[in-house]
């Protein structure tokens, strides 16, 4: 099942044309691997969902890609997590934001 939201503008149509069960799937494989992991490969998992996400979007006719690794996101949560550590959970309230940047910072719009 595919639901398609479109958005049309002067520059082209805005949507997302990910179905409901692919994202269903990728969420459960994601969560099945955070677990099984005990949060080690939380980055892998997040990165694959994202990327799942983003790549199924497309802005004013142009769609995005998704360009992040979960390698370029695990040096990233470990030094997230030691700030929480040191700052005992200060720093927690500021990884959302940080997370957000790192997304975007490593998304694209495909050439």
């Amino acid at each position: 099942m595919s639901i398609n939201i479109n958005v049309t503008n002067q520059s082209g149509n805005s949507y997302f044309d990910g179905g409901l069960a692919q994202l269903m799937g990728w969420s459960i494989l994601g969560g099945l691997i955070t677990f099984f992991t005990a949060g080690i490969c939380y980055p892998w998992a997040l990165c694959m969902v994202y990327g799942w996400k983003i790549n199924h979007t497309v802005i004013e006719g142009r769609r995005l890609k998704f360009n992040g690794t979960a390698i370029g996101l695990f040096g990233n949560w470990i030094k997230w997590l030691l700030l929480i550590v040191i700052t005992v959970g200060i720093y927690g309230f500021w990884v959302g934001i940080a997370l957000e940047k790192w997304k975007v910072k490593n998304t694209t719009f495909v050439s």
